[in-house]
């Protein structure tokens, strides 16, 4: 078969880039930090030179069983240089400096989360190397909504 990307295979060894958006990596690498559940950007099969990434809660999918081949679950922070630290609730109570209140509180949470996410989006890196049942493979990123 062959679209407008070149062939496509059940090798993931044919992509070349990989399409993601910011705010998909940014969400995936926050619900990791808050949440018990896993977050991955997918890539589905078949393949070819150019795929999409896309937010997903691994597991949440059953087993693929009748596919040739399983789709590829990429950790969210492999797009990142450096994850900085996750604020806390405590410790942004603990950063008011004049007295507490839980309006101040929220609003100096929300201010330390969006800080960072966005620290997040400065650290993207331009290339990642997955994981595939055949070995490792480095992929260009192209980022979307940046």
């Amino acid at each position: 078969m062959v679209d407008s990307d070149g062939p496509t295979s059940n090798d993931p060894h044919v992509i070349r880039s990989i399409a993601v958006t910011v705010d998909d990596i940014v969400t995936a690498v926050e619900a990791n930090h808050r949440t018990d559940r896993t977050a991955v950007l997918r890539i589905t099969p078949p393949f070819n030179g150019r795929m999409r990434a896309r937010i997903h809660i691994a597991g949440g999918e059953g087993k693929y069983g009748t596919a040739p081949v399983e789709p590829i679950h990429i950790d969210p922070s492999t797009f990142v240089d450096t994850v900085p630290a996750y604020p806390e609730v405590d410790e942004t109570a603990e950063q008011l400096v004049s007295g507490y209140s839980v309006e101040k509180h929220y609003e100096s949470h929300t201010k330390a989360v969006s800080a960072w996410r966005e620290t997040v989006t400065t650290e993207l890196v331009d290339s990642i190397t997955i994981e595939t049942p055949t070995g490792t493979h480095s992929v260009r990123v192209a980022y979307l909504g940046r």
